[in-house]
């Protein structure tokens, strides 16, 4: 039986992180007006304008121009969820809000919460898509994947030598995180993944167990 080629280099698509842009700045829209930064369409005008030479520097191979835009467009994301986060845990007291708009707004704060991070951890892992892909297989980073931990035999038995986390991997280790408060199959090495993941926990606690709680006039 003849030998099974080994895979290619796999480049890493880009378009689901894009859509987790475009799913944050449609989630904005989800706020009431008193938990928005400007207009509802600015974080998706914005977004949208800095997308642009982003995929441009991508494509031309300017990996240093694309990460920096990455690291803008993240950062802008985080602060504009971490803004609307304070104004909402402000507004509690005042019982302005109606419970249904505050379960929306915890609800969308939350899905964010997830999204944001998950965009960090793909962005920042590994010095970054392009440097993984430059590696080629993914051996070492601030997460400590299952893949990563397989033998070099059962790499190759089970197709896996080119193995590298795509940041579906990274959303389901953000969606554990918000929910588990953990990263459950993925261990965390560095120093920075754990600050950001406790950092993350307490955003997802606060949300569900504060703002959800009440919304429905539990508290």
């Amino acid at each position: 039986m003849a030998a099974k080629p080994s895979n290619p280099r796999r480049t890493e698509p880009r378009w689901p992180a894009l859509l987790a842009l475009a799913a944050v700045a449609g989630l904005r829209l989800a706020l009431p007006e008193p938990l928005s930064v400007g207009p509802d369409w600015l974080l998706a005008a914005v977004l949208g304008v800095l997308l642009v030479p982003t995929v441009i520097a991508w494509r031309r191979g300017s990996h240093n121009v694309n990460r920096a835009l990455g690291y803008v467009l993240n950062s802008i994301i985080t602060l504009d969820m971490a803004w609307s986060l304070g104004l909402l845990i402000a507004l509690l007291p005042s019982h302005r809000q109606s419970p249904g708009d505050l379960l929306r707004s915890a609800a969308a704060l939350w899905v964010t919460n997830i999204l944001v991070f998950a965009c960090w951890y793909w962005r920042l892992d590994g010095g970054g898509p392009s440097q993984r892909e430059l590696r080629g297989a993914h051996q070492d980073g601030a997460f400590l994947f299952p893949q990563m931990t397989l033998s070099p035999e059962a790499r190759v038995q089970m197709g896996e030598e080119h193995w590298s986390p795509n940041f579906v991997d990274y959303l389901f280790l953000a969606f554990n995180t918000s929910t588990a408060f953990s990263p459950t199959d993925s261990p965390v090495l560095s120093r920075w993944a754990k600050v950001m993941m406790m950092v993350q926990a307490l955003i997802s606690f606060a949300t569900v167990a504060l703002l959800a709680a009440r919304a429905v006039n539990i508290l």
